[in-house]
This record gives structure tokens, C-alpha cells and sequence, in this order.
């Protein structure tokens, strides 16, 4: 079970898309307030999901081969087949874009006219028909509630999910196993709370640095997105497959 919690944990926390909307949050005016509200859900939900399963099996883990028991591999199977699936989904819609992008150049010259014409218009205090606000206006203007919903909105859910069904065998009986779920807690947030310490201390060298990984993630989230969902849910599938036919 540790072993399974420290794999799920730090997959959750370099999962890309939690972190790019964080750099959002607490680079806004009042960021810190923002980013302490965006951490507290994000605890909130992987503390209550360890809770509901804590009181459904009373603390105790399930014999084996007993209902429970292979109730939990088998929704861990499934877990694990549907991040690979989901990986596989991701890595051909990433290739479409790529294929799209390359064999279309005339798009981007369309796109960069277009750009001059709004450029154009905007000199003359104009704002284009059907522009929106950015995402960074949009994200300047929240409240603490709205990052916390969207820390709710961002958990990658499939990799908590997976994590609930290994906190079936936990036993609170025993030390490590409080140790194990407190480890994942933290680990799972490690990366949200460095960021948050490092907009305390050190604030405008933290904004630039945030900027520029946010950058970074946006040009690799894909790679990482199918990386992390590939490992991890092989992982889940080949343990699973072991438990169950061992």
C-alpha cells in the first residue's frame, strides 16, 4: 500500500494542468490568499475521500480474496485500464494538433493578419466583436471561493480514485499506516505548497519564475500528461492482475 500511495502522490503532484492554474491563482492581485484557499480544497478533497473510505471499511483492511478485497483490485484494474486508455487518447489528438498545425500554414498567416487587424482596431480604442477576457483577467477578478472551486474542478479525480481504492487496505491500527496517508497528502501537494512558499518569501523573483514554468508546461503538458497517465496506469493494471490471479 505505501509503495502504491507514494507512486499515485507524486503522480498527482506533477500532473501539469493543477499546476499551470495555480501559477494563475496566486500570480493574481491577493495570489497568496487565492493560492492558501486553492490548497485548502485541494487537501480538503483527498482528506475526505480517505475519510469516506476509512469509514466504510472501519479502519480495518478486508480479508483477502474476500468480496471487498477484489472488489477494490478490480476497480483498480479499472482505473488503471482507463488512464492508459486515456493516455492513448491523448497522444493521438496530440498528433492530430501537431499534423494540423504543420500542414496548415496558411492558418497562421490568416491568424497573424487577423492579429494586425485587431492590433488596428484596438488602436483606434475599439475591442473586436466577441473577444472575451483573457484567463488571466478572468483570474484577477476571483475570490478565494472561486480558486478553491477550481482547485475541486482540476483534482485528477481518476488518480484519486485509484488512491481510494488502495486506502482499502489500510489498517489504523497500525502507525505506518497513518504515516502512509499523511505521506500521500503531502506529497500529492508537495509541489502547490512550494509554489505558495515561494510567492511568501520571495515574491517577485517567485512571479517571474512561476511565469516561465507555466510556460514551459504549456508547450510540454501533453508529453507529460501521456507519460504520467501511461506509467501510472500500467502500474495499476500489473499490480491489480498480480493480486488477483496470484
Amino acid at each position: 500500500m505505501i509503495l502504491d500511495l507514494f507512486l499515485i502522490g507524486l503522480a498527482i503532484a506533477l500532473y501539469p494542468l493543477p499546476v499551470m492554474a495555480f501559477v494563475l491563482v496566486v500570480s493574481a492581485p491577493r495570489g497568496v490568499y487565492k493560492g492558501l484557499a486553492f490548497i485548502l480544497a485541494w487537501l480538503a478533497c483527498l482528506v475526505a475521500v480517505i475519510a469516506m473510505v476509512l469509514l466504510f471499511t472501519g479502519g480495518q483492511p478486508p480479508a483477502p480474496r474476500s468480496p471487498p478485497s477484489i472488489a477494490g483490485l478490480a476497480a483498480t484494474l479499472v482505473i488503471g485500464l482507463t488512464l492508459i486508455v486515456y493516455s492513448e487518447h491523448r497522444r493521438r489528438r496530440s498528433r492530430r494538433t501537431a499534423a494540423a498545425s504543420v500542414s496548415a500554414p496558411e492558418s497562421a498567416s490568416v491568424s497573424a493578419s487577423a492579429s494586425v487587424s485587431t492590433s488596428v482596431s484596438g488602436s483606434h480604442g475599439k475591442r473586436p466583436k466577441g473577444s472575451g477576457r483573457s484567463l488571466t483577467s478572468r483570474m484577477d477578478q476571483a475570490t478565494g471561493w472561486s480558486a478553491a472551486g477550481l482547485a475541486v474542478l482540476l483534482q485528477p479525480w481518476g488518480m484519486v480514485s485509484a488512491a481510494a481504492a488502495t486506502v482499502v487496505k489500510a489498517d489504523l491500527s497500525q502507525v505506518s499506516s497513518f504515516l502512509a496517508l499523511f505521506g500521500f497528502c503531502v506529497l500529492a501537494t508537495a509541489g502547490l505548497l512550494a509554489m505558495e512558499l515561494y510567492m511568501v518569501f520571495a515574491p517577485e523573483k517567485a512571479q517571474l519564475s512561476l511565469v516561465s514554468l507555466r510556460g514551459w508546461l504549456e508547450r510540454h503538458k501533453d508529453p507529460a500528461i501521456i507519460l504520467i497517465c501511461l506509467v501510472l496506469g500500467l502500474w495499476l493494471v500489473g499490480r491489480s492482475l498480480y493480486q488477483l490471479t496470484g
